[in-house]
Protein backbone atom coordinates (compact mmCIF):
# COMPACT_ATOMS: atom_id res chain seq x y z
CA UNK A 1 0.00 0.00 0.00
CA UNK A 2 1.28 3.46 -0.76
CA UNK A 3 0.95 6.31 1.67
CA UNK A 4 -1.20 9.25 0.59
CA UNK A 5 -3.29 12.20 1.53
CA UNK A 6 -6.48 11.48 3.45
CA UNK A 7 -9.91 12.93 3.76
CA UNK A 8 -9.74 15.57 6.50
CA UNK A 9 -7.25 13.48 8.48
CA UNK A 10 -4.06 11.76 7.45
CA UNK A 11 -4.68 8.04 6.90
CA UNK A 12 -2.52 5.28 8.31
CA UNK A 13 -2.27 4.11 4.71
CA UNK A 14 -3.86 4.73 1.35
CA UNK A 15 -3.54 3.11 -2.01
CA UNK A 16 -5.13 1.01 -4.73
CA UNK A 17 -6.13 -2.64 -4.85
CA UNK A 18 -6.77 -4.57 -8.05
CA UNK A 19 -10.31 -5.83 -7.42
CA UNK A 20 -12.60 -7.36 -10.10
CA UNK A 21 -10.87 -5.40 -12.87
CA UNK A 22 -10.95 -2.13 -10.92
CA UNK A 23 -8.09 -0.07 -9.60
CA UNK A 24 -10.02 0.43 -6.36
CA UNK A 25 -8.89 3.34 -4.18
CA UNK A 26 -9.08 2.99 -0.41
CA UNK A 27 -7.82 4.54 2.81
CA UNK A 28 -7.25 3.05 6.24
CA UNK A 29 -7.51 5.28 9.31
CA UNK A 30 -6.89 4.33 12.93
CA UNK A 31 -6.90 0.95 14.65
CA UNK A 32 -9.47 -1.29 16.28
CA UNK A 33 -12.66 -3.01 15.12
CA UNK A 34 -12.96 -2.51 11.33
CA UNK A 35 -15.61 -0.07 10.10
CA UNK A 36 -16.12 0.26 6.34
CA UNK A 37 -17.42 3.59 5.03
CA UNK A 38 -19.35 3.61 1.74
CA UNK A 39 -20.03 7.01 0.19
CA UNK A 40 -23.01 8.29 -1.78
CA UNK A 41 -23.54 8.42 -5.53
CA UNK A 42 -21.27 10.88 -7.42
CA UNK A 43 -19.52 11.65 -4.14
CA UNK A 44 -16.09 10.88 -2.69
CA UNK A 45 -14.79 9.76 0.69
CA UNK A 46 -14.03 13.33 1.70
CA UNK A 47 -17.26 14.87 0.43
CA UNK A 48 -19.39 12.29 2.24
CA UNK A 49 -17.47 11.48 5.41
CA UNK A 50 -14.81 14.19 5.79
CA UNK A 51 -16.61 15.83 8.71
CA UNK A 52 -17.10 12.65 10.74
CA UNK A 53 -14.26 10.33 9.72
CA UNK A 54 -11.69 11.65 12.25
CA UNK A 55 -14.07 11.07 15.17
CA UNK A 56 -14.92 7.55 13.99
CA UNK A 57 -11.24 6.69 13.46
CA UNK A 58 -10.32 7.76 16.99
CA UNK A 59 -11.41 4.37 18.35
CA UNK A 60 -11.73 2.13 15.27
CA UNK A 61 -9.96 0.98 12.13
CA UNK A 62 -11.87 2.91 9.47
CA UNK A 63 -11.61 1.58 5.92
CA UNK A 64 -12.99 4.09 3.40
CA UNK A 65 -13.14 3.28 -0.29
CA UNK A 66 -14.30 4.90 -3.50
CA UNK A 67 -16.66 2.80 -5.60
CA UNK A 68 -16.45 2.15 -9.32
CA UNK A 69 -16.16 5.41 -11.28
CA UNK A 70 -16.10 7.57 -8.14
CA UNK A 71 -13.26 9.77 -6.93
CA UNK A 72 -9.84 8.19 -7.38
CA UNK A 73 -11.33 4.91 -8.66
CA UNK A 74 -11.65 4.87 -12.42
CA UNK A 75 -14.57 3.42 -14.34
CA UNK A 76 -14.49 0.13 -16.25
CA UNK A 77 -16.67 -1.47 -18.91
CA UNK A 78 -19.26 -2.76 -16.44
CA UNK A 79 -22.56 -1.41 -15.21
CA UNK A 80 -22.30 -0.01 -11.65
CA UNK A 81 -24.93 -2.44 -10.38
CA UNK A 82 -25.31 -3.04 -6.65
CA UNK A 83 -24.27 -6.69 -6.92
CA UNK A 84 -20.96 -5.68 -8.48
CA UNK A 85 -20.33 -2.84 -6.04
CA UNK A 86 -20.96 -5.17 -3.09
CA UNK A 87 -18.60 -7.77 -4.58
CA UNK A 88 -15.93 -5.06 -4.85
CA UNK A 89 -16.29 -4.32 -1.13
CA UNK A 90 -15.88 -8.01 -0.32
CA UNK A 91 -12.83 -8.12 -2.59
CA UNK A 92 -11.26 -5.26 -0.66
CA UNK A 93 -12.00 -6.93 2.68
CA UNK A 94 -10.26 -10.04 1.36
CA UNK A 95 -7.33 -7.93 0.14
CA UNK A 96 -6.95 -6.38 3.60
CA UNK A 97 -7.43 -9.68 5.43
CA UNK A 98 -10.65 -8.54 7.13
CA UNK A 99 -13.15 -11.33 7.64
CA UNK A 100 -16.02 -9.39 9.19
CA UNK A 101 -16.61 -5.66 9.55
CA UNK A 102 -19.15 -3.06 10.57
CA UNK A 103 -20.53 -1.13 7.59
CA UNK A 104 -21.68 2.49 7.39
CA UNK A 105 -23.24 3.28 4.02
CA UNK A 106 -24.83 6.52 2.85
CA UNK A 107 -27.34 6.60 -0.03
CA UNK A 108 -25.75 4.54 -2.85
CA UNK A 109 -23.28 3.31 -0.24
CA UNK A 110 -26.20 2.31 1.98
CA UNK A 111 -27.76 0.29 -0.85
CA UNK A 112 -24.38 -1.36 -1.44
CA UNK A 113 -24.04 -2.16 2.27
CA UNK A 114 -27.56 -3.60 2.36
CA UNK A 115 -26.83 -5.71 -0.74
CA UNK A 116 -23.74 -7.06 1.01
CA UNK A 117 -25.66 -7.81 4.21
CA UNK A 118 -28.28 -9.72 2.19
CA UNK A 119 -25.87 -11.74 0.05
CA UNK A 120 -22.83 -12.07 2.34
CA UNK A 121 -24.20 -11.89 5.89
CA UNK A 122 -21.12 -13.60 7.37
CA UNK A 123 -19.03 -10.55 6.37
CA UNK A 124 -21.20 -8.01 8.20
CA UNK A 125 -21.13 -7.38 11.95
CA UNK A 126 -23.25 -4.26 12.47
CA UNK A 127 -24.89 -2.13 9.80
CA UNK A 128 -25.55 1.62 9.62
CA UNK A 129 -27.83 2.56 6.71
CA UNK A 130 -28.09 6.31 6.17
CA UNK A 131 -30.62 7.73 3.68
CA UNK A 132 -31.29 4.22 2.39
CA UNK A 133 -34.54 2.81 0.99
CA UNK A 134 -35.43 -0.79 0.22
CA UNK A 135 -38.14 -0.33 -2.42
CA UNK A 136 -38.39 2.18 -5.33
CA UNK A 137 -41.44 3.83 -3.75
CA UNK A 138 -39.32 4.64 -0.71
CA UNK A 139 -38.15 7.84 -2.44
CA UNK A 140 -40.24 11.00 -2.69
CA UNK A 141 -41.65 11.36 -6.25
CA UNK A 142 -39.51 14.36 -7.17
CA UNK A 143 -36.26 12.46 -6.58
CA UNK A 144 -36.94 10.21 -9.57
CA UNK A 145 -38.83 12.90 -11.49
CA UNK A 146 -37.57 16.44 -10.72
CA UNK A 147 -40.60 17.91 -12.53
CA UNK A 148 -43.00 16.26 -10.07
CA UNK A 149 -42.51 19.00 -7.46
CA UNK A 150 -40.50 21.94 -8.79
CA UNK A 151 -38.57 23.77 -6.09
CA UNK A 152 -38.74 20.90 -3.60
CA UNK A 153 -36.42 21.52 -0.63
CA UNK A 154 -35.39 17.87 -0.82
CA UNK A 155 -33.60 18.31 -4.14
CA UNK A 156 -29.84 18.97 -4.26
CA UNK A 157 -28.94 22.61 -4.86
CA UNK A 158 -26.73 24.01 -7.60
CA UNK A 159 -24.02 24.38 -4.96
CA UNK A 160 -24.37 20.68 -4.07
CA UNK A 161 -23.89 19.68 -7.71
CA UNK A 162 -20.93 22.03 -8.03
CA UNK A 163 -19.29 20.43 -4.99
CA UNK A 164 -19.75 16.97 -6.52
CA UNK A 165 -18.21 18.12 -9.79
CA UNK A 166 -15.25 19.85 -8.18
CA UNK A 167 -14.52 16.90 -5.89
CA UNK A 168 -14.58 14.56 -8.91
CA UNK A 169 -12.32 16.56 -11.22
CA UNK A 170 -9.81 17.11 -8.41
CA UNK A 171 -8.97 13.43 -8.01
CA UNK A 172 -10.53 11.37 -10.84
CA UNK A 173 -8.14 9.59 -13.22
CA UNK A 174 -10.27 10.92 -16.12
CA UNK A 175 -11.67 14.29 -14.91
CA UNK A 176 -13.66 14.87 -18.12
CA UNK A 177 -15.98 11.90 -17.49
CA UNK A 178 -18.15 13.36 -14.71
CA UNK A 179 -21.26 13.91 -16.85
CA UNK A 180 -20.81 10.63 -18.71
CA UNK A 181 -20.46 8.63 -15.52
CA UNK A 182 -23.42 10.43 -13.93
CA UNK A 183 -25.51 9.26 -16.89
CA UNK A 184 -24.11 5.73 -16.58
CA UNK A 185 -24.96 5.64 -12.86
CA UNK A 186 -28.53 6.89 -13.34
CA UNK A 187 -30.10 3.45 -14.08
CA UNK A 188 -28.71 2.06 -10.81
CA UNK A 189 -31.21 4.32 -9.02
CA UNK A 190 -33.92 4.68 -11.68
CA UNK A 191 -34.21 0.91 -12.24
CA UNK A 192 -33.74 -0.03 -8.61
CA UNK A 193 -36.03 -2.96 -7.80
CA UNK A 194 -35.12 -3.33 -4.15
CA UNK A 195 -35.70 -6.25 -1.82
CA UNK A 196 -38.75 -7.99 -0.41
CA UNK A 197 -40.12 -7.37 3.07
CA UNK A 198 -39.22 -10.96 3.87
CA UNK A 199 -35.59 -10.29 2.97
CA UNK A 200 -35.41 -7.34 5.35
CA UNK A 201 -37.09 -9.38 8.06
CA UNK A 202 -34.38 -12.00 7.63
CA UNK A 203 -31.41 -9.67 8.18
CA UNK A 204 -29.13 -11.08 10.85
CA UNK A 205 -26.96 -8.02 11.50
CA UNK A 206 -28.05 -5.33 13.98
CA UNK A 207 -29.13 -2.28 11.96
CA UNK A 208 -29.21 1.46 12.64
CA UNK A 209 -31.33 3.46 10.16
CA UNK A 210 -30.59 7.19 9.79
CA UNK A 211 -32.74 9.56 7.75
CA UNK A 212 -33.11 13.32 7.50
CA UNK A 213 -36.50 14.92 7.98
CA UNK A 214 -36.11 16.47 4.50
CA UNK A 215 -34.40 13.48 2.89
CA UNK A 216 -34.86 11.68 -0.42
CA UNK A 217 -36.34 8.82 1.60
CA UNK A 218 -39.92 9.18 2.82
CA UNK A 219 -40.19 9.10 6.61
CA UNK A 220 -43.01 6.56 6.39
CA UNK A 221 -40.72 4.29 4.42
CA UNK A 222 -37.95 4.57 7.02
CA UNK A 223 -40.48 3.70 9.73
CA UNK A 224 -41.62 0.73 7.63
CA UNK A 225 -38.02 -0.51 7.35
CA UNK A 226 -37.62 -0.07 11.10
CA UNK A 227 -40.67 -2.25 11.64
CA UNK A 228 -39.47 -4.94 9.25
CA UNK A 229 -35.85 -5.31 10.42
CA UNK A 230 -35.73 -7.20 13.72
CA UNK A 231 -34.33 -5.14 16.59
CA UNK A 232 -33.38 -2.23 14.33
CA UNK A 233 -32.94 1.34 15.57
CA UNK A 234 -34.15 4.47 13.77
CA UNK A 235 -32.82 8.00 14.03
CA UNK A 236 -34.54 10.95 12.29
CA UNK A 237 -32.29 14.00 12.05
CA UNK A 238 -34.18 17.32 12.32
CA UNK A 239 -33.51 20.11 9.86
CA UNK A 240 -31.50 17.77 7.64
CA UNK A 241 -31.56 17.22 3.88
CA UNK A 242 -30.23 14.17 2.09
CA UNK A 243 -27.00 15.89 1.04
CA UNK A 244 -26.33 17.26 4.51
CA UNK A 245 -27.04 14.15 6.58
CA UNK A 246 -23.44 12.86 6.81
CA UNK A 247 -22.31 16.40 7.63
CA UNK A 248 -24.37 16.50 10.82
CA UNK A 249 -21.45 15.37 12.97
CA UNK A 250 -23.19 16.72 16.07
CA UNK A 251 -25.95 14.13 15.66
CA UNK A 252 -24.48 11.37 13.50
CA UNK A 253 -21.28 10.66 15.45
CA UNK A 254 -22.90 10.10 18.87
CA UNK A 255 -25.64 7.90 17.42
CA UNK A 256 -23.26 5.81 15.33
CA UNK A 257 -20.73 5.42 18.14
CA UNK A 258 -23.45 4.38 20.59
CA UNK A 259 -24.83 1.86 18.10
CA UNK A 260 -21.46 0.37 17.18
CA UNK A 261 -20.41 0.06 20.82
CA UNK A 262 -23.43 -1.28 22.68
CA UNK A 263 -23.25 -1.52 26.46
CA UNK A 264 -22.10 -4.90 27.79
CA UNK A 265 -24.73 -7.38 28.79
CA UNK A 266 -25.46 -7.12 32.54
CA UNK A 267 -23.99 -9.91 34.62
CA UNK A 268 -26.68 -11.57 36.71
CA UNK A 269 -26.00 -11.52 40.46
CA UNK A 270 -24.84 -14.79 41.95
CA UNK A 271 -27.66 -16.84 43.39
CA UNK A 272 -27.65 -17.11 47.14
CA UNK A 273 -27.92 -20.50 48.76
CA UNK A 274 -31.20 -20.94 50.55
Amino acid sequence: MSEGEGSSTYPSSAGYARINGLNLYYEVHGTGQPLVLLHGGLLTIDLTFGGILPALAATRQVVALELQGHGHTGDIDREPALRYLADDVVGLLDHLGIGRADLFGFSLGGLTALQLAVTRPARVHRLVLASTHYRPEGYHPEILDPYARPGSPRMPTERDFQEMYEAYVEVAPDPDRFEAFAEKLRPTVRRFEGWSAETLAGLAAPVLLLVGDTDFVRLEHAVEMHGLIPGSQLGVLPGTTHHNLPRRADLVVPMVEAFLTPPPEPVPPPSSAG
